[in-house]
């Protein structure tokens, strides 16, 4: 049976957050709630997940729609926006004052056909490595067209790509991660595999939830795609798209192959 890139995802939910805040954290917020402020309506996220970018961009004063193929970490998402409203902290990004309360709405889709009208967002974002969730060509060009039919035209498409999962070597059961969340006591134990001929890159991931004398197993498998900067200039010439710039870091740095992350801004013509 083949594979989709979407599988693992709902397995995941329960400790994204937490994995997150280890690794990557907030270092890419700032970057992209500069980037919304500047898009004059609403904003849709591609791969919102549990909100971790939504949230902060929503806090901010943006309008903004996310989609998510999982529904439990849009369940998370859901909780997160419903404990702002009443008030709670679940967010450490302060909100702006005097801005109006934005509207924010999660929705189930897939992003390779959107159930968006035309037109209908001035900017479009996919933070975090998401279109490389999509592990066939096919799959990628779906998702392509499919925003560059909800964005207007002149609209802004700003995508993230994670360069080092081609970098990865293979490994088995290494241990990852150690910490406590939400009164448990997780591990994660960590595999890796690399499919070359098909730019490929599967990670196995094992996390163990210790809750006193009991403990649980978790299992699940996240796969991505490589996809290189001319790669993806490339595509989104042919969906519809100018290439504005291609940066760096998330101060704006120009890129190069061997910058830690890979930006592309880009304008539906």
């Amino acid at each position: 049976m083949t594979r989709e890139g979407w599988q693992g995802w709902d397995a995941y939910a329960p400790f994204y957050d937490w994995e997150n805040a280890q690794t990557l954290g907030r270092r890419d917020v700032p970057f992209w709630r500069r980037v919304a402020s500047r898009a004059g309506g609403r904003v849709l996220e591609l791969g919102c997940g549990t909100g971790r970018v939504s949230m902060p961009l929503a806090r901010a004063g943006i309008d903004l729609v996310g989609v998510d193929r999982s529904e439990p970490m849009l369940e998370r998402a859901r909780r997160r926006l419903n404990r702002r409203r009443s008030g709670g902290t679940a967010d450490a990004v302060p909100p702006v004052r005097g801005t109006a309360r934005p509207a924010v709405r999660f929705v189930r889709a897939d992003i390779r056909d959107l159930p968006f009208g035309a037109g209908s967002f001035p900017m479009v974002l996919a933070p975090y490595g998401i279109l490389q969730s999509l592990i066939r060509p096919r799959d990628l060009k779906a998702a392509l067209a499919s925003v560059a039919r909800v964005i207007e035209p002149g609209g802004t498409f700003g995508i993230d790509l994670v360069p080092d999962v081609p970098k990865w070597r293979e490994y088995s059961n290494r241990l990852q991660l150690r910490g406590k969340a939400g009164g448990a006591q997780l591990t994660l134990i960590e595999s890796v595999r690399q499919d070359p001929k098909r730019h490929l890159t599967t990670f196995e991931q094992k996390y163990l939830e210790r809750r006193g004398t009991r403990v649980r197993e978790h299992r699940f498998d996240l796969t991505f795609r490589t996809l290189s900067v001319p790669q993806m200039t490339g595509q989104l010439e042919r969906a519809g798209f100018t290439v504005d710039a291609v940066l760096g870091d998330y101060r704006g740095r120009p890129w190069d192959d061997r910058a830690d992350v890979w930006i592309i801004m880009a304008k539906k013509r």
